[in-house]
């Protein structure tokens, strides 16, 4: 007896939330599939009714994790709005799949083709998403910079004083000195 099309569609995204999680911790290389599928609660051989490869998985997680977090985001939202959502407490200090563009920007670069062009297309959503806020492509670009940069430094040192400096910094709005 075949699968019911929503079981499918719930283990699939069973597997990518897992997949985002892990990756988003751990990185590309220190997560295999089996890690995967045990955290989705599913057997190894169910992953490959969804996927061809890790690196299938990997790309598929990036998309999956970029949709989740532009869920939790109003349509309606400035481009300040999307500043300070984007820089939230809870998003610099997620240990769960964060945004990819600033949780895993080091690892992306040692990946595939596919990878990499998903990576782009995620960043170029965000551009997208900015300017439609009436900035310029200019300042779109530079938004999402120091929001990727204030994400993935915050991230990665040990000083919190310097941590907080960095988002209280970023959080502010743009100045022209």
């Amino acid at each position: 007896m075949a699968w019911h099309p929503e079981h499918k569609k719930n283990s699939k995204n069973r597997i990518l939330t897992s997949a985002a999680n892990l990756f988003s911790q751990h990185g590309y290389d220190k997560v295999s599939i089996d890690d995967v599928m045990g955290a989705a609660q599913l057997t190894r051989g169910a992953f490959y009714s969804h996927f061809k490869s890790k690196s299938e998985l990997y790309s598929k997680a990036l998309i999956h994790t970029a949709k989740l977090r532009a869920n939790q985001a109003n349509d309606s939202y400035d481009a300040e709005d999307i500043r300070q959502f984007y820089l939230a407490d809870e998003h610099v200090n997620a240990e769960h799949a964060g945004c990819p563009l600033a949780f895993l920007v080091s690892d992306i670069s040692h990946r595939d083709e596919q990878v990499r062009a998903t990576y782009t297309a995620v960043l170029n959503n965000i551009l997208t998403k900015l300017e439609n806020t009436g900035l310029t492509r200019t300042a779109a670009i530079h938004q999402a910079l120091m929001m990727i940069a204030t994400v993935a430094v915050s991230r990665a040192i040990t000083d919190e004083s310097l941590k907080e400096e960095l988002l209280t910094v970023g959080r502010q709005s743009p100045q022209h000195e």
